[in-house]
């Protein structure tokens, strides 16, 4: 992995710990090698062959060999087809829509049966028995919470996902994600530019899409399947 100067001195410990577990760190000053992090011992097996398939922020493993991995990890991650996704640190617009977002689902959903999560936390789902997928929302809503285990785990499919896009995720929010939720039973996927200020409303019904409404400018994002849900963009891009 290369990363610029800049950016180890700012995520120093990020990149510390996939030196230690993944792959050497290679940084880069001006476009040009300068230097490189490396570990003082061999890493471990599943490191080892994380690593051979290494491809900037992604790397193939097995779903098995995915749960050791995170298991010992303090990092977080996304795995989706087969593909592991380091998750960035998120920026300031990002995190403030967030926010808002959450805060509005919060008061909306108060009382009632279904409740909204942030991340991080994990959710699993299936597109196959052969095709397991590990992801961490933005937000969920969840409406059968009696499918979290007994270690707090949550074991079911939300009804509700929202991502905020960014710049490391557009293109995986954008596609795989949309494709992955769109075929494991959650019925509506909020899809949200910070950089636009805009907000996408995907309706799946029977692992297809049934509806999509793209929301701009001072307009209501509404929820199709929680009638009543309604976030006003203008409250949501609050920078």
């Amino acid at each position: 992995m290369k990363v610029s100067s800049t950016e180890v001195q700012n995520s120093f410990g990020k990149y510390l710990k996939i030196a230690v577990d993944l792959e050497d760190v290679i940084i880069t000053k001006n476009g040009r090698e300068v230097a490189k992090i490396v570990p003082c011992e061999q890493r471990t097996a599943v490191s080892e062959e994380a690593s051979n398939y290494i491809f900037n922020d992604r790397w193939k493993l097995s779903y098995e060999e995915f749960l050791k991995m995170v298991e010992k990890s303090d990092l977080r991650y996304e795995y989706i087809d087969g593909e592991v996704y380091l998750l960035a640190s998120p920026v300031y617009n990002h995190q403030v829509t967030v926010s808002e977002i959450y805060g509005i689902f919060f008061n909306w959903f108060k009382g009632k049966k279904c409740r909204p999560l942030t991340s991080p936390f994990d959710v699993t789902l299936k597109k196959s028995e052969s095709n397991i997928n590990v992801v961490q929302p933005d937000i969920i809503v969840i409406c059968d919470t009696d499918k979290v285990d007994g270690s707090g785990k949550y074991q079911g499919v939300p009804t509700l996902v929202a991502e905020v896009l960014s710049r490391s995720t557009r293109t995986r929010d954008m596609l795989k994600k949309l494709d992955l939720y769109m075929k494991t039973g959650i019925k509506e996927y909020w899809m949200v530019d910070p950089d636009k200020k805009e907000v996408s409303v995907y309706y799946f019904d029977k692992y297809d899409i049934e509806d999509h409404t793209t929301y701009i400018g001072d307009m209501i994002a509404k929820s199709k399947v929680f009638s009543g849900l309604e976030v006003k963009l203008t409250d949501i891009f609050a920078f």
